[in-house]
């Protein structure tokens, strides 16, 4: 089997149970897993492929637990709305997704966190017209390299039943369980190491019937807990989520969740922004994972997450870029800043800086984002871990004068991008280049594409 030597970096930030940073440290890499990590002079000095990383800062792979890669076709419309207003502006357009513009933009998506250092991603999808099937994007993510939590998302209750959505974008629900159904037995893999696994999605409590969420709960463990098939929806994004639950349901979010079976370690939400204290405790107790999307939830008004008291009472938090039409970006690293400065912001006088700190960020977009997604092979720098390594060089100029603390410096500064990117042991980013795809073709067929998606709407 093939050996790779990530040779006499600056540091090598393992986030390990004792979460070592190693100077002058070396991984050593024996086809796709970590066979040894620690100071240069402990480890092999040759292998089949070196990769010489002295000034450069080593990280476990980023991990994206939300993201609506489609919506890069749709980046900064509906620029002053909040979510329903922006959901509303924007479902007509994505009405319009072919094919074609699934598998490209969910490259040009993906190409965008590689670049920055991220080795997988989840990537929500819940609209499926005009011939579109979540197969189009696994394909596209199996060419580009990345790991992928695929889910099939889903939105069955239209205007007409009291509905967020417009009838033409909803699907019906034995249809939805169905091809759900299929492509849990077509794609996914529960083995460790896994490249590609299905996500059970339905996307909101506004689109989507309870019955759905139980008999999708029902069909996700059906396949048993050693088949890792996990759970993923929206859940207290804004006030106005809170306020619809009340009205429909006639409890809060996190009591919808739990009177449907969604809590549990096979489950995560994402955003949670208004996320009450018995929520809180509910998600802490049942290992129930939250999403946290800062850059998004601001984008739309949303508010601060309680990011800080879900860590203190132990709810798995990992980080979401979320969809690039309210990011609109998909640079984890960015995400882990901004996680890092709302908090501060948040908390005030109170706890001001210790609310939360460059180390505790960095946690989020790694191993917290393991633990979201249910695995518990990535997010680490250990032996035995998958070959997922963002490598970063610390010669960037926006990093000049940090370099006392390289690791916060990736954090306080503006973050760069990867200068390599390692997934399942494979070189996909290298010297700050995309290796599997060629990028500017990529980009200028999304952008055609992109123009397309909007003109179309515009005549419709």
């Amino acid at each position: 089997m093939p050996t790779l030597l990530i040779h006499n970096a600056r540091l090598v930030v393992t986030m390990d149970e004792q979460r070592r940073e190693i100077a002058d440290g070396s991984v050593f890499i024996r086809d796709h897993v970590i066979e040894a990590v620690g100071p240069a002079a402990e480890l092999p000095g040759t292998a089949d492929e070196v990769i010489d990383a002295r000034d450069h800062v080593v990280l476990p792979g980023l991990i994206n637990t939300h993201h609506h890669m489609t919506q890069s076709l749709t980046r900064v419309i509906a620029q002053d709305c909040e979510l329903f207003d922006w959901l509303g502006t924007l479902y007509p357009i994505w009405a319009g997704l072919t094919p074609e513009m699934v598998r490209v933009s969910t490259q040009t998506a993906m190409a965008e966190l590689l670049l920055a250092g991220c080795t997988t991603s989840s990537d929500h999808l819940y609209l499926y017209p005009n011939g579109v099937m979540l197969d189009d994007s696994i394909e596209a993510a199996t060419e580009i390299g990345m790991r992928f939590h695929a889910a099939r998302g889903s939105m069955s209750v239209g205007q007409s039943q009291g509905g967020l959505p417009p009838d033409r974008v909803v699907e019906a629900e034995p249809a939805i369980l169905k091809e759900t159904q299929r492509l849990i037995e077509r794609w996914h893999d529960p083995a460790r190491f896994a490249m590609r696994r299905i996500v059970v999605a339905p996307c909101s409590p506004f689109s989507v019937s309870r019955t759905l969420m139980r008999e999708s709960a029902a069909l996700a463990r059906s396949f048993g807990a050693d088949h890792r098939v996990s759970l993923h929806t929206h859940l207290a994004e804004n006030d106005k989520d809170i306020d619809y639950s009340r009205e429909k349901f006639g409890m809060t979010p996190a009591e919808y969740a739990e009177d449907l079976g969604w809590v549990g370690r096979d489950v995560w939400h994402a955003h949670c922004v208004k996320l009450d204290a018995p929520g809180i405790g509910l998600f802490a107790r049942t290992g129930t994972g939250v999403a946290h999307c800062p850059c998004s939830n601001m984008r739309l008004a949303s508010g601060i997450a309680p990011v800080r008291a879900m860590r203190d009472a132990g709810v798995p938090v990992g980080l979401g870029v979320d969809g690039s039409a309210s990011n609109d970006g998909g640079h984890l690293l960015a995400e882990a800043r901004m996680a890092m400065l709302l908090q501060r912001v948040a908390h005030g006088p109170e706890r001001g800086p210790s609310a939360m700190g460059a180390r505790e960020a960095l946690e989020l977009a790694t191993r917290g984002g393991a633990a979201v997604l249910n695995r518990d092979d990535i997010g680490v720098l250990a032996p035995g871990m998958a070959a997922d390594l963002a490598i970063f060089g610390l010669d960037d100029v926006g990093l000049a004068g940090a370099l006392h603390d390289p690791l916060a410096a990736l954090l306080f500064c503006q973050p760069p991008r990867a200068r390599h990117t390692l997934v399942h042991g494979r070189v996909v980013v290298r010297d700050c280049e995309l290796t599997t795809l060629e990028l500017p073709a990529l980009v200028r067929r999304h952008n055609r594409l992109a123009r397309q998606l909007v003109d179309g709407a515009g005549r419709a």
